[in-house]
């Protein structure tokens, strides 16, 4: 049901897009099964390969190949933030299952195919529900486990604030949100092209704006060509941006794999989720473990002399 503010918009209904018309979602006609290994077959919701790049007797990761590739911020922060608190209550033992649809893959097509958002799906308890009635049951039990937000980090509550605003405008109009997600901007600017040159949902020209709205140049970008126009809601900063391409966080293993990067530069042989190869001044190479997310953080490396030296890692 996210999919309503993570939707990325599509024309085409239908794997092969043989209906004509727009949807909320690129991948949801795609989804074919509930889990499943498959990335490219029989595609779930849930992707259950075993890959967890981390200690496996510790760390399992959950794949979750639903979501579509944004270019609006506050869908891509909407995204992460609520599958954080979400996994956060299922953790603290909030039960979600009653909001199980009985068939949920047929749920995800229902949903993407209604932009009017008003579309219901059944619930295994035997109610129909929209998506934003779904949403709305999930954002109200993981809001009273975070409470005031006391113990919890400082971003918890900053996501149920969007959370709950985004709820509340889609349901007034998904037009209104135009400004800040993918779907209703693209689904404005598609409009736009239709009532201007009379064109019909299986146009040609139709499938080329969607493919353009998510083109990454600056000058031919129609997503970037909005941003400079002022007529989408930001997040971040040009500033914010270039300081990431350089700057890893902090507080995860992606310190240390940055700044293996830019003090070791072509000594680095390898760098992968939990692993550095570099080569140390005696020509020999060494193996940095990270399977800990919690090794490599900046706390860790500061506090480990000699672990970013120019002799490389002070162990294999």
């Amino acid at each position: 049901s996210r999919q309503v503010y993570t939707g990325a918009g599509r024309v085409g209904i239908g794997q092969e897009g043989q209906t004509a018309g727009f949807q909320i979602s690129q991948r949801a006609d795609y989804i074919e099964v509930l889990t499943g290994l498959e990335t490219t077959l029989r595609r779930g919701i849930i992707n259950t390969r075993d890959e967890p790049h981390a200690t496996d007797e510790t760390w399992r990761r959950l794949h979750v190949i639903i979501g579509d590739a944004n270019m609006a911020e506050l869908p891509t922060y909407l995204k992460i933030g609520t599958t954080c608190l979400v996994l956060d209550a299922i953790e603290a033992g909030v039960d979600l299952a009653y909001l199980l649809p009985v068939d949920p893959v047929e749920a995800v097509h229902i949903i993407s195919h209604d932009p009017s958002l008003t579309a219901t799906v059944r619930l295994g308890d035997g109610r129909e529900l929209t998506a934003l009635e779904i949403q709305r049951e999930i954002l109200a039990r993981v809001a009273d486990l975070v409470g005031d937000g006391r113990g919890r980090p400082a971003w918890a509550l900053e996501v149920l604030d969007e959370w709950r605003a985004i709820l509340d405008a889609l349901e007034q109009d998904p037009m209104s949100c135009a400004d800040r997600l993918d779907w209703p901007a693209k689904l404005r600017l598609l409009e736009g092209f239709r009532a201007r040159d009379d064109l019909s949902w299986d146009h040609a020209r139709l499938a080329l704006i969607d493919v353009q709205y998510h083109d990454i140049d600056p000058d031919r970008g129609l997503y970037n060509r909005l941003v400079a126009r002022g007529a989408m809601r930001r997040l971040t900063s040009d500033a914010e941006i270039e300081a990431a391409v350089t700057t890893p966080p902090e507080r995860t293993r992606a310190w240390a794999r940055g700044r293996f990067l830019a003090e070791l530069g072509d000594r680095v042989h390898a760098a992968g989720w939990d692993h550095v190869v570099v080569v140390d001044t005696r020509g020999h190479q060494r193996h940095v473990d990270l399977t800990d997310p919690y090794t490599g953080t900046r706390a860790f490396c500061e506090a480990t002399p000699g672990f970013l030296g120019p002799d490389g890692p002070t162990t294999d």
